[in-house]
């Protein structure tokens, strides 16, 4: 019934005229006004889901981001207490929404509703520019519908939708750059581009993409070796820099600038070349076959479109430059060869505008007189079945399940919500100033208690893998636990949380159980039990068991050295 309200929609829409931009002519006002309605009811659509969905329990990424902005919030820089391999945009957006709208789940996910409304606004300017009205509304749907979709981890506040949030923008002013020959434009289109790239690497092939865009423009207009290609050169150069030179200069005056550079480039770097291309594709193969009943109408809207671009003299260079806006956002999402299910959102802008390209192409094919008017609005009907099938195809998470039962359905075994119950506890329980060390990769954590970590090592993965400074990390992280004498101790007994391979050294694991053993006292127990938490706390956490997967809570001991 739900995919059905998307499919009565397409049908009145399919009753308007569509041309593409570059032929469309000054519209009456009531002509310009019924597109945004169609963008407001998507945004309506969007957020009523994802707002029915505003408590699901924080994942690990999330955890990180929101730590992050946590610290960032009490006037601590990034690198300082926390250490990760991703630049540190996404801290500083997770941290202006926290300052909005609260440091809760809540507050992080209307965050991402935020982010996630502006993206859909984009692509409707973005997709009508290339390819009329209805193709921008059909791209801003189908974004919508795709960006929340579980199957790419929609509905989590991933850095790639902090990414995508200025890579759009950033192309629509390019092009905008093109047509007024406006170095001021260039500007502000590399200076969006910048903040991409500084909320997560993967943002750096958006920024090749528009470098491209523009050397193609110098070669188009045959100046290429003029000044005025060094000059529009040096606009777009100087926009993409600064966010970068910004973040290197907050981490110099930390004091944090070689800890951010070893992690975010010298780590990095060998993180994304140790998979090696085999395990890359079949990894890819695995993400088609998941999401191929999901996905595959719009591949077939998609590859329809660019097939009658080809022979559409006006929808010929739009195809062209979706095609390469297309290939680098495969770039980002293929780093290092993991394919994860939450990259994925890097090609959705690029996918969905394609979408759009075949509604578009499709009726300016049924645009000849001898067509009656029913067949030219069989594209945006086709359309409105394929996004009714969508919805539909997901309709369980976005109108049944409740936000714990969506996140347990997701995300399991993971232990996000038995991390949920460890933090709370903690942050009720404990002093203001008590610092936690969590053995394992559930920054989360820190976030539910409000309490600093004693270890900067907020992940563990990368102690378990087979990396040239896997073995000094865990001393790292020893030498910082036993430094710092942290109040309380949480070990995350599950697998997911640790990554262990056959290579990996257990010599942090075993120190943990005799750490623990000599100087500290178990006082909680929280596990999954048929689908429900069990927590026990207090003395009776002592002779509970705390074999399988759960997490164990540990207070340190009166006297502990």
């Amino acid at each position: 019934m739900h995919g059905l309200y998307f499919f009565v929609c397409c049908c009145k829409l399919a009753r308007m005229d569509n041309q593409p931009v570059a032929t469309e002519p000054i519209r009456k006002p009531a002509a310009q006004i019924w597109p945004w309605v169609v963008v407001f009811l998507v945004l309506i659509f969007v957020g009523f889901i994802r707002f029915r969905l505003l408590d699901i329990p924080l994942e690990r990424d999330e955890g990180e981001y929101a730590y992050a902005g946590q610290l960032i919030l009490q006037g601590i820089p990034p690198y300082e207490l926390a250490y990760n391999m991703k630049l540190p945009g996404t801290y500083y957006a997770y941290a202006a929404g926290m300052a909005v709208f609260g440091q809760t789940i809540r507050g992080i996910h209307l965050t991402l509703i935020v982010a996630n409304s502006l993206t859909i606004v984009f692509m409707f300017l973005l997709g009508r520019k290339l390819c009329g009205t209805i193709g921008g509304l059909a791209a801003c749907a189908s974004y919508g519908v795709m960006s929340m979709s579980p199957l790419i981890y929609g509905l989590a506040a991933h850095a790639n939708h902090f990414v995508v949030l200025f890579a759009v923008p950033a192309t629509i002013v390019l092009l905008a750059a093109q047509e007024k020959k406006s170095n001021h434009f260039l500007f502000v289109s590399g200076l969006l581009y910048g903040l991409a790239f500084v909320m997560k690497q993967q943002g750096l092939f958006f920024v090749f993409f528009g470098g491209l865009f523009l050397i193609w423009d110098g070669v188009k207009n045959r100046n290429i070796l003029t000044k005025t290609f060094l000059m529009r050169g040096l606009a777009f150069a100087g926009g993409v820099f600064l966010p970068f030179a910004m973040v290197c200069l907050t981490c110099l005056v930390a004091g944090d600038f070689f800890r951010f550079w070893f992690w975010t480039f010298t780590y990095a770097r060998w993180y994304a070349t140790s998979l090696p291309l085999l395990e890359g594709v079949e990894l890819l193969v695995g993400h088609v076959q998941q999401t191929f009943y999901f996905s595959c109408g719009f591949w077939a809207l998609a590859a329809i479109g660019l097939i009658l671009a080809a022979f559409n003299k006006r929808l010929r260079r739009p195809a062209i430059f979706l095609v390469v806006f297309w290939l680098f956002s495969f770039g980002a999402t293929s780093t290092g060869y993991y394919f994860r299910n939450h990259y994925f959102i890097l090609l959705l802008p690029a996918f969905a505008i394609m979408v759009g390209m075949g509604v578009a192409a499709l009726q300016e094919a049924w645009r000849s007189p001898k067509f009656q008017d029913v067949f030219r609005s069989l594209p945006v009907i086709l359309f409105g079945l394929i996004l009714a099938w969508a919805v539909t195809y997901q309709s369980q998470y976005f109108f049944e399940l409740s936000a714990a039962q969506a996140g347990q359905s997701i995300y399991d075994p993971n232990p996000f919500t038995t991390a949920q119950v460890a933090g709370d506890w903690l942050r009720d329980n404990t002093a203001p100033d008590a610092k936690v060390a969590v053995m394992g990769s559930e920054p989360e954590i820190y976030f539910y208690a409000r309490r600093h970590s004693a270890t900067g090592y907020i992940y563990t993965y990368a102690l378990m893998e087979p990396q040239p400074n896997a073995l000094k990390m865990q001393h790292e992280m020893i030498g910082e636990i036993e430094a710092n004498r942290p109040e309380y101790l949480v070990f995350v007994a599950s697998g997911l949380s640790w990554l262990v391979n056959l290579h990996s050294s257990h010599m942090i694991m075993n120190w943990a159980g005799e750490y623990a053993a000599h100087n500290y006292d178990r006082i909680g127990v929280v596990r999954k039990v048929n689908g429900k938490i069990v927590s026990v706390w207090g003395d009776d956490a002592k002779s509970a068991d705390g074999k399988g997967d759960c997490l164990l809570i540990y207070r340190r001991k009166p006297g502990a050295n």
